[in-house]
């Protein structure tokens, strides 16, 4: 019995020794994770600085320039040296995603219990060890006016990401889009961790961002815009927790970072974002550029009236209407989303073609999902009585921007008619430019001018028949259909909001 304390110590020695070795061991190997980390940001920063305008989107940029009619521009190559930088320094670097850390396992297994008790400092060990392989990949943040060719560059760049590591972990979508999916992933996790004390937005962020990096490290956003309170507060948060998990952003937008947010409630807080967007992504102007290729490419082909104007415009409207209809049944139908049903005041189901009022559409609690499922289910929408409008009307603004925005995201053909010309369809005063809805409402004018030119017409119509046959009959027996879950927020009249 005078052994057993010296037995009990000599285990504890041998269990201490073990302990401090696999630490020592985890410590060296962090070492080495650093080591190569600072290896590779080296590599980052000289190829960040690099003047290089030879590569592969440099190539197909001028191979349109040649062979497409695309003309060059001076202010679109130093965004797409940018955009070529970005593309070597992803050569450099897997996403975090598809890395393994090092083994930090004991070689010896001689105790099965000590191998128990270091199980959890080894999972430390190993997402530390993720966190710190992974060096910081600068993203790009393009702004700029209207139609300077934004999108068109963002969208060349992730079209040249065809194979590599980054090829199979990269997602394209439209910011509105891209909230609207946040705050359905965060209401589904707070309706998962009710019964626990993890329900704080602190808590489900983290999930959120799993699930959004499970979709691609690589996010290019198009029409980077922040109108929404709701959408300020969360965003620092979000971002900050994709930078950190090596996610990598491109985005277009109307505004310079600084000017994001403008005037908004409790916009403070909202700034601390500002600075960490402009730390993560370089930031290219575009504004010196006064050509609209939208506008450019309307004038080549010629003008195709799917705009209307006034009581002779509207004769036109209807002759238009029932020509395309032509024999078809119209009567009136609804679609149903969430528990919601939408209106559809006439629709032409054989032909997949839709018509309402301004009213019907704009001066009703109506947001980006009602509106989505409108695209998803008829490629032709008519809509008359379109009135002129103001920032007395800025609900009846925001919808229709809204309601725009996400036609063109669904390539669905537009015909319209209005009390007076496009132009001056919104009536605003020189001081009330710095609302988002002014910068908002040029791009929708812009877009439209886009969706009245030939080859939008056409293209849209052709892809749109495709999937026409199954959408026309869910639409006919009147199928419940599910758009994305979202909050009763997201139908607020007061959000503004833009899904793909």
């Amino acid at each position: 019995m005078s052994r057993l304390p010296c037995i009990k110590r000599k285990c504890w020695l041998v269990v201490c020794s073990r302990r401090r070795g696999a630490l020592i061991d985890a410590r060296n190997q962090a070492a080495a994770a650093w080591s190569m980390q600072k290896q590779r940001r080296q590599t980052l920063h000289t190829t960040a600085g690099s003047s290089n305008h030879d590569g592969p989107l440099h190539a197909m940029y001028y191979d349109l320039v040649q062979q497409r009619n695309v003309q060059a521009d001076p202010h679109q190559l130093i965004a797409l040296k940018e955009l070529e930088r970005l593309r070597t320094n992803l050569d450099q670097v897997t996403p975090l995603s598809q890395q393994q850390a090092p083994s930090t396992q004991s070689n010896s297994s001689s105790f099965s219990f000590l191998s128990n008790w270091l199980s959890s400092a080894k999972e430390t060990v190993h997402d530390t060890l993720l966190s710190t392989m992974q060096p910081s990949v600068k993203g790009v943040y393009l702004h700029g006016g209207v139609g300077c060719g934004k999108t068109f560059l963002m969208n060349l760049f992730y079209d040249s990401i065809t194979d590599g590591p980054w090829a199979a972990s990269k997602q394209k979508v439209h910011f509105h889009a891209f909230m609207l999916n946040v705050h359905r992933h965060m209401h589904l996790a707070r309706h998962k961790s009710e019964s626990s004390s993890s329900s704080s937005s602190d808590a489900i962020i983290p999930t959120v961002v799993n699930q959004i990096l499970s979709q691609g490290h690589l996010i290019c956003f198009d029409e980077f815009q922040v109108t929404d309170v709701a959408d300020a507060m969360i965003l620092q948060r979000l971002f900050n927790g994709i930078w950190k998990a090596g996610g990598v952003v491109v985005t277009t937008s109307n505004r310079p970072p600084q000017d994001l947010y403008l005037n908004g409630l409790q916009r403070d807080l909202f700034l601390p974002f500002i600075a960490l967007l402009q730390r993560k992504c370089q930031v290219v102007d575009m504004w010196k550029s006064d050509t609209d290729y939208r506008l450019m490419q309307l004038k080549v082909d010629g003008n195709n009236s799917v705009f209307f104007v006034g009581a002779d415009g509207k004769k036109q409207f209807d002759a238009l209407f029932y020509k395309l209809v032509g024999a078809t049944a119209v009567a009136p139908t609804f679609l149903q989303t969430q528990g919601r049903h939408v209106h559809i005041p006439q629709a032409a189901l054989t032909k997949s073609i839709a018509r309402f009022s301004f009213e019907d559409l704009c001066q009703k609690a109506l947001g980006a999902a009602d509106y989505l499922i409108i695209g998803e289910h008829f490629h032709t929408v008519f809509v008359d009585m379109i009135p002129q409008m103001s920032m007395n009307e800025l609900n009846w603004v925001r919808r229709f921007i809204t309601f725009v925005d996400s036609m063109y995201e669904c390539h669905v053909k537009l015909i319209l008619q209005a009390k007076t010309e496009q132009a001056t369809l919104f009536q605003r005063a020189r001081s009330d430019t710095d609302h988002d809805e002014v910068f908002a409402f040029d791009r929708t004018l812009s877009r439209l001018e886009e969706m009245s030119s030939q080859k939008y017409l056409a293209t849209q119509q052709r892809g749109n028949e495709k999937h026409f046959t199954e959408k026309q009959e869910r639409l006919r027996t009147f199928t419940e259909i599910t758009v994305r879950p979202v909050e009763d927020a997201d139908y607020d009249s007061e959000r503004f909001k833009v899904i793909k």
